[in-house]
């Protein structure tokens, strides 16, 4: 077929295509074959304040920097090690430490992992210490990316879905209160300025990465003001973007279509809760929490972490732990730096890896007999 289309091909043609055979076969599809023009001083060396959290953390946050030295790339950590969303006494931490709040805004940009904040009869606020810090630095969008990897047994083969969520209000607002003995009020604040602020990043994101149709999950069939509101707003941005198809769907409907039929998903755009389901449920649709990469960004700051939020305590320690979702992660925070080829190199050791199908070296969760540092030593030979 392709000695056919080449044979009537120009020159120039003839040309591209071989380039682009030789940059696969000697690069490993690790850079395109149009250049990066940078601007002088694009390699200068970048702060990242790095939060290894709680439970996995620590192990797969180590697997990355083993990886991000490896790869050579201009990164210098400003770690924070003793982070956690609990005090010493077991308590939950109430706020995010002075320090690490100002190494974040100085540095504008995060690499985390989960930090869990302990339920407590003493403290009843809902306010765990990674709402706080999405609060505190105005996160105002989370960004879940799904999508199934090589060599993964899932139910659903090549699904590529990208949850948008509101990040700061609805049910994760905070104002709860016990009205009288027996009786708890939760307020659930939706703005119309925030959901404007969401919707608008998720038709700026179809539109700039070539995505197809947005879908705005809701419930407004039961909260016909707040949902309301969020759908309010996702109409009208819609109506800026013709060439994107936008539908609506009730999020009882959407999880069950998720698990169903799935290829129908592009772009989905959600109020703060749902969002939280929805991401959880592609991720396990994906592979799981140790697969899906995910970030948070605000005006001047963004955060990077495992896409489906989870400590993994049960399996903390025991070095089996897979770091996947934090090195996509972090190639996701390394083209948002502008490093573009060391963050296609990182996707591309990655997706080797599994392509690979060696379970030697990949971890359990995924089929594997390796562990958290084989797979980390195969992703540093790949590099």
């Amino acid at each position: 077929m392709l000695q056919a289309v080449y044979a009537n091909a120009s020159g120039l043609t003839k040309l591209a295509g071989a380039c682009v055979t030789a940059i696969q076969q000697d690069q490993g599809f690790r850079r395109s074959l149009m250049t990066y023009m940078q601007t002088p001083g694009a390699s200068k060396e970048h702060r990242v304040t790095l939060i290894p959290g709680d439970g996995i953390g620590p192990e797969i946050t180590n697997s990355v920097v083993q990886v991000v030295d490896h790869l050579k790339a201009p990164i210098r950590w400003d770690r924070f090690d003793g982070l956690s969303g609990a005090m010493p006494d077991g308590m939950p931490r109430m706020e995010v430490p002075a320090e690490v709040e100002d190494s974040i805004r100085k540095n504008k940009v995060c690499l985390k992992g989960t930090l869990f904040t302990p339920l407590s009869k003493k403290n009843t606020s809902t306010q765990s210490l990674n709402v706080q810090m999405r609060k505190e630095l105005e996160l105002t969008v989370n960004l879940v990316h799904g999508f199934t990897l090589p060599g993964i047994p899932v139910r659903h083969e090549d699904l590529d879905i990208v949850v948008i969520r509101e990040n700061l209000e609805g049910e994760y607002s905070g104002l709860e209160h016990e009205v009288v003995d027996g009786v708890v009020e939760s307020l659930k604040v939706i703005t119309l300025e925030r959901s404007l602020r969401t919707a608008e990043y998720a038709f700026e994101f179809a539109f700039l990465n070539n995505r197809r149709r947005v879908t705005a999950v809701h419930k407004a069939n039961i909260m016909k003001k707040g949902d309301g509101m969020f759908l309010k707003a996702c109409k009208e941005v819609a109506a800026r973007y013709p060439n994107i198809e936008y539908t609506e769907m009730i999020v009882d409907n959407t999880c069950m279509q998720l698990v169903s039929r799935p290829h129908q998903f592009d772009v989905m755009v959600t109020p703060n809760l749902y969002g939280n389901l929805v991401a959880n449920i592609v991720a396990g649709l994906c592979g799981g929490n140790g697969i899906v990469p995910g970030g948070n960004i605000g005006t001047d700051v963004a955060v990077f972490e495992q896409g489906a939020r989870h400590v993994s305590k049960k399996i903390a320690g025991q070095g089996i732990a897979n770091p996947t979702a934090l090195l996509l992660a972090t190639s996701m925070m390394l083209r948002h730096l502008q490093l573009h080829s060391f963050s296609d190199r990182l996707e591309a050791a990655v997706m080797e890896t599994f392509m690979s199908r060696d379970k030697s070296v990949l971890t359990p969760d995924v089929g594997g007999t390796g562990n958290t540092q084989t797979f980390t030593d195969a992703i540093c030979e790949k590099l």
